[in-house]
């Protein structure tokens, strides 16, 4: 089994080029040793903030990358990489300025790197749709888990068995999500519960689409096609999954900095660290040592799309939804080394 190093390598080596880059970054931007400094801690921060944002995503994409086929995982772990990296972390920022200001792609790239708080003030304006969409996909992820009558092991008990209990009951997962939709609709001004009420039907076809599109693949009666086909609805599944966890932190990133150039080099850093430890938590089984380390993951992606609701109408901190995220992790993380020791005793 490799060291834990080995699975951070390639990250280490990005978090390297990815400093040099912001420090050019800096002083090309400032010119000063305090700027450059300036520079490098905001991109350390943002790298810290990506990885804390999306521990959970690690999980979620281990649990679902430790049953696609290899070709697969290889795809995700290559070609996802770079499309969460600049996809999300580059070209994401830039189509909702084009769409927003209604420029082309080029003006919006040049207005990034010349009128910063313009760009970043667009951003903000848009962040009740992107909240409302992304918070709705990532709650019908955790509910999907959750209202599940094959589920058979549980953490908090008492609610997860009254949860798997309304999986006889057809779309209860979409009434309770339409129904939180509605309920945080009512505390935004009309012309805004508009656009969150939109959004956030978008995002909830969105995750059906998905969904129905890798039932069909995986329906095929091909062998060899069901397997290529399922691969690549779970990829496409992951990919969704990943720009919805995106969604948080580059819109978080520009509370820290208005420069899309440094957003995309911390968060780009962090995504790596992110991808590492999907791959040691496939490679080593660590969801299968730690039985409850899943359910901390869902609980956080739950509670993740509950601040992205509320986030559309009252600043909650990126470090808040950051902190939860990680202690709900690691209270599943001890559980379950509770639990592994209680049944070595027994």
């Amino acid at each position: 089994m490799k060291p834990v190093f080995a699975y951070l390598r390639l990250a280490f080596a990005v978090t390297a080029i990815g400093l040099a880059l912001a420090g050019w970054l800096g002083w090309q931007t400032t010119g000063s040793f305090a700027g450059t400094a300036s520079f490098l801690f905001t991109a350390t921060v943002l790298a810290a903030l990506e990885i804390a944002l999306s521990f959970d995503n690690a999980i979620v994409n281990a649990n679902k990358l430790k049953d696609m086929d290899p070709v697969w995982q290889r795809r995700f772990l290559t070609w996802g990489i770079l499309i969460a990296v600049f996809g999300m972390r580059i070209l994401f920022p830039l189509l909702v300025v084009v769409f927003a200001a209604k420029i082309g792609p080029i003006s919006a790239i040049v207005m990034a790197a010349t009128e910063p708080e313009r760009y970043g003030h667009i951003m903000e304006e848009a962040h009740v749709s992107i909240a409302a969409f992304g918070g709705t996909f990532l709650m019908m992820v955790a509910l999907t888990y959750f209202i599940d009558d094959g589920k058979d092991v549980d953490w908090i008990a008492t609610l997860e068995c009254r949860l798997r209990q309304c999986a006889s009951i057809r779309g209860i997962e979409i009434a309770i999500v339409l129904a939180i939709i509605i309920a945080f609709s009512s505390f935004l001004p009309r012309h805004e519960a508009a656009t969150f009420l939109f959004s956030g039907a978008a995002g909830l076809l969105t995750f059906l689409g998905v969904e129905i599109l890798g039932h069909v693949l995986d329906a095929s009666k091909d062998a060899k096609r069901m397997v290529r086909q399922g691969g690549l609805g779970a990829f496409l599944y992951l990919e969704m999954l990943d720009a919805s966890f995106s969604f948080d932190g580059v819109i978080g990133a520009f509370a820290l900095t208005r420069n899309l150039f440094l957003i995309a080099i911390g968060l780009g850093i962090g995504a790596m660290y992110v991808r590492s430890v999907t791959i040691m938590l496939v490679e080593m089984g660590t969801l299968s040592k730690f039985r409850y380390l899943e359910h901390g993951a869902f609980y956080s992606i739950l509670l993740l799309a509950l601040i992205m609701f509320a986030q559309s109408f009252m600043p909650i901190p990126e470090v808040v939804t950051g902190l939860i995220g990680v202690v709900l992790i690691a209270l599943s993380l001890r559980s379950s080394l509770a639990h592994n020791r209680k049944h070595q005793r027994s």
